[in-house]
């Protein structure tokens, strides 16, 4: 379990990943030579699992992002597998949560507008052959959106 010095880490990396050891030494109180190494074991133990930069993908031309429901047909094992191995491979879905309820899956999609969608839904996700029903939700605005964790 991580101690409060850890705690402390974990918050600043998650708000500035581009902190550097003797900035985040001393925002923490702690000298740099520990601070790395508590860092390192952090990354080690994958409490931290990478970094990253946070991309306006509206700039990118990416303006239309969708929250698609999925239910499958049949619930083997195997018929699984090959479902969550396809999806991983399709550029438009950004997130994919196995669910549990209504549905078997939430993927977040994100393209550039509904024409792009529609390709997407008829010309890949159709093409699987597990499909048993999709629903779609329209993002009209997003209100938060939180990359980290309250630590």
């Amino acid at each position: 379990m991580p101690d409060s010095f850890d705690l402390a880490i974990l918050r600043e990396v998650q708000q500035n990943a581009k902190i550097t050891v003797k900035e985040l030494s001393d925002k923490i109180n702690l000298s740099p030579t520990p601070t790395f190494e508590r860092l390192k074991k952090l990354e080690k133990e994958q409490m931290i699992l990478g970094y990253h930069a946070r991309i306006n993908g509206k700039k990118l031309g990416l303006g239309l992002t969708v929250l698609c429901n999925v239910s499958l047909r049949h619930h083997q094992r195997e018929l699984i597998e090959k479902f969550q191995s396809d999806i991983v491979g399709f550029d438009e879905v950004r997130d994919c949560y196995h669910i549990a309820g209504m549905y078997d899956y939430l993927l977040k999609v994100v393209v550039t507008d509904m024409d792009a969608y529609q390709q997407f839904v008829s010309k890949k996700l159709a093409s699987l052959d597990n499909i048993g029903n999709v629903q779609s939700s329209f993002v009209m605005t997003e209100i938060k959106s939180e990359i980290g964790f309250n630590i």
